[in-house]
């Protein structure tokens, strides 16, 4: 539940002036105008779960979007029985001057991509049905200026070639893989709450350089509280993180018993050094590594 420090949970993903929102809970957009970002960029929305507390402040997000006069489309993801739900919902906010359009998930797993980004949903394991998601921004490999040279290839058409273009000339078909090195390491994010740890969560997050886990109770006497509900100890959500060999691990989604999680940082971060206790409008922008390293 919100508490008068404390937003509920979700995440902001923004890339080349595009958004991405994961959940929308209770008081969302005022968390938004909180950290100074407007909801307008946001693309698509994808919801974890139907829990109140991750889709109740959808209406009110709706409205603002309107008002703002959109028009482009808005894409809604999440569990079977998206449209449904979202439906009921819409009681209150039933006409707008944009289209919605729905991507319900019904797979263990499911992909597929907005501009460059690839998205990952996953099934996790919570008393209903719950989706964790990886996101994921690939990187092609150097430009080999010197085989381009060799190949005759006219300078004009390198940036084409550069940004994955297939060309056609009237000397043949020029390809990208003719002038590109070996793909480079890319950028990866993984989100997911509501859940107990799962095989499934280990396999996705491994290697993204950002994890964003739910760390509901702290406390080392809540375990079996944590079993009972399907949720996550700040150690459980750890133990995943060095698992997974992930860059840095923020906590989230703490109990509103749990007043303030940073007492409990020093015992995880025995488990996984690069733990970091989430809170409202924490953000940082990721950078893919220097071609030197």
């Amino acid at each position: 539940m919100p508490l008068p420090y404390r937003w509920l949970t979700s995440l902001m993903v923004r890339y080349n002036g595009h958004s991405i929102l994961i959940d929308c809970g209770e008081g969302t957009q005022i968390a938004l105008k909180e950290k100074g970002w407007s909801p307008n960029p946001i693309d698509m929305i994808c919801f974890t779960h139907y829990h109140a507390d991750h889709i109740s402040g959808l209406p009110g997000m709706l409205l603002t979007m309107g008002n703002a006069e959109r028009k482009e489309p808005l894409t809604l993801v999440g569990p079977k029985g998206l449209t449904r739900v979202v439906g009921a919902l819409r009681t209150i906010a039933p006409e707008l001057p944009f289209e919605i359009r729905y991507l319900e998930l019904e797979k263990p797993e499911e992909s597929f991509s907005f501009e460059e980004l690839q998205v990952q949903a996953f099934r996790v394991n919570h008393n209903v049905v719950c989706y964790g998601y990886s996101i994921s921004l690939g990187r092609a490999g150097r430009f080999q200026v010197e085989k381009a040279r060799e190949l005759g290839i006219e300078m004009k058409y390198w940036s084409r070639l550069q940004k994955g273009e297939k060309i056609e000339t009237e000397n043949g078909v020029l390809t990208p893989e003719m002038v590109l090195g070996p793909a480079r390491k890319g950028l990866k994010l993984t989100y997911c709450t509501d859940t107990r740890p799962t095989e499934s969560i280990a396999e996705h997050a491994a290697g993204s350089d950002l994890f964003i886990c739910e760390g509901m109770y702290g406390e080392a006497d809540k375990q079996e509280k944590a079993k009972e509900h399907k949720h996550m100890t700040f150690q459980e959500a750890a133990k995943l993180a060095r698992r997974a060999e992930v860059g840095r691990l923020w906590l989230t989604h703490y109990s509103p018993s749990l007043t303030r999680p940073e007492p409990f940082m020093d015992e995880v971060r025995k488990i996984f050094p690069g733990a970091y206790a989430g809170k409202d409008g924490k953000s940082m922008e990721l950078q893919f590594e220097d071609d030197e390293k």
